[in-house]
């Protein structure tokens, strides 16, 4: 028996999709953190979504593709944290968080607008976040401001959720799935109420709730810290070497307060002699970055009794931890005050900052921002979106978390009512990485509606104390 093929046949055996040549576009690339070779595009979406005809921005977004030939339609969308962190500085993820979820879809990283290679926000100089006191970060800022492309009022979650609505369309995908860390819970939930038709499943870890303040995280960063004072008190060890940790803290914090601690060492990263006086914005920013994980919370009894006996060195190892390397490397700090300055700080009203701020180390933080915005010189943003998600929901929350606690998650889920909470005893911000959470992501994306067996999250340890110089006890 013979086959006649037409040509409308033959021609649609050759015929590729326009949605379907854009997914094959791009190049490879090989990216810090990954030692394979990776997928990138550049996908131009309007710089003023308003004006769909005028300026182009680059999207950059990376993409690990899937290690089965018949994967899955729907990719995971990964949403990077800040605001100001970059998806593809998270690409080494694919091979740990994400692999069990790559066996069967491709995972796609997406630089949000003003990050990473999408046109980074970048700050000339020192940067902000290393500036001394008050003074100095305003006047970073505003040299910062006069070197930047774009107004800061372009930088926008509502735009960012444009941009990935471009790029799944440039990428032929149908329908996604999205995972946001920390800032990218707001603006995962932000894409999927402004096109839920194109959202199958959202994995959250460490949520901001809607109707959550970036700034206001005094009183979570004092919970944080409390919980570290009680797990040392009631550990023998911990307890016998610091007896006395709180009060050493509140008499450092009221050292420091009076201006009575000026710190002689060499610069980590320069290794020049270095003499200044230990601002409180460098001292409670050391303090409320090491509560985020509990491999640093751990450590904060030892650096708090070693800088009230006099040894500072391990306190400014730390406080230098997050700046030594690259000014250029982890945050867009100009992205971070485009987003705080339009849709956080306008919501901040003096009665929620007082209710915040009150009892807690942390004062002040959410005023010195404040005192920064007008420089920005943008618009506030309309209140944010809190029509019901429709789509199944995994939500991750650390017990420990000193930005974005459980009851965040609690009250984001009130609008998901296909929403699964998990809370995670012994860890800090962020889950994903732990324990066999990898496992349980993709057994949500299998089955997204089915309730997850995650007793297993439950033997995460947490780490031992640091009781002195060479670690922790035996």
């Amino acid at each position: 028996m013979k086959f006649r093929i037409s040509w409308a046949v033959l021609a649609l055996m050759f015929y590729v999709p326009a949605w379907a040549q854009a997914a094959s576009a791009g190049r490879e690339c090989h990216l810090p953190g990954s030692k394979e070779a990776l997928r990138c595009h550049a996908v131009a979406v309007p710089l003023d979504p308003q004006q769909p005809g005028g300026a182009q921005l680059k999207i950059h977004v990376t993409v690990a593709p899937a290690f089965r030939p018949a994967a899955s339609a729907d990719p995971l969308f990964v949403l990077a944290g800040g605001p100001g962190e970059a998806g593809s500085s998270l690409a080494g993820m694919h091979a740990t968080v994400f692999q069990r979820v790559r066996a069967t879809r491709d995972i796609v990283f997406i630089d949000q607008r003003g990050t990473g290679l999408s046109g980074k926000l970048r700050c000339p100089g020192s940067p902000i976040d290393e500036a001394a006191d008050e003074a100095a970060m305003r006047t970073a800022f505003a040299r910062c401001l006069g070197t930047l492309p774009h107004p800061l009022a372009l930088y926008t979650t509502a735009n960012a959720a444009h941009d990935i609505e471009r790029v799944r369309l440039a990428l032929g995908y149908g329908k996604v799935n999205v995972f946001g860390g920390s800032y990218g819970t707001r603006l995962g939930q932000h894409y999927a109420r402004s096109y839920p038709a194109s959202v199958r499943t959202l994995i959250l870890d460490g949520v901001a709730a809607p109707e959550r303040v970036i700034p206001a995280s005094a009183d979570n960063a004092r919970r944080a810290l409390d919980g570290v004072f009680e797990r040392c008190a009631a550990d023998p060890a911990c307890a016998r070497a610091f007896p006395a940790l709180r009060a050493e803290f509140e008499t450092l914090l009221a050292r420091v307060n009076a201006g009575g601690v000026t710190l002689d060492f060499a610069h980590p990263r320069t290794a020049q002699p270095t003499r200044e006086a230990l601002s409180n914005l460098r001292f409670v920013y050391t303090i409320h970055n090491s509560l985020y994980a509990p491999q640093t919370s751990q450590r904060l009894p030892y650096l708090i009794h070693s800088a009230y006996q006099g040894n500072w060195g391990p306190f400014i190892a730390r406080g230098f931890t997050g700046t030594d390397l690259s000014p250029e490397g982890y945050l867009a700090m100009p992205l971070y005050m485009a987003v705080v300055c339009a849709e956080d700080i306008p919501r901040l009203t003096p009665s929620l900052r007082d209710a915040d701020e009150r009892g807690s180390f942390l004062r002040g933080h959410a005023g010195r921002l404040a005192a920064l915005c007008p420089l920005a010189k943008v618009p506030a943003a309309a209140a944010p979106l809190t029509t019901p998600i429709a789509a199944p929901a995994l939500l991750l929350s650390g017990a420990l978390d000193p930005v974005t606690p459980p009851s965040g998650a609690a009250s984001a889920a009130r609008t998901m009512p296909k929403a699964q909470h998990l809370v995670v005893r012994h860890a800090g911000h962020g889950v994903s990485p732990l324990g066999c959470a990898p496992r349980l992501l993709r057994e949500f994306l299998d089955r997204p509606e089915a309730a997850l067996d995650s007793r297993c999250l439950g033997e995460i340890a947490i780490p031992a104390f640091q009781l002195g110089h060479a670690g922790t006890h035996p």
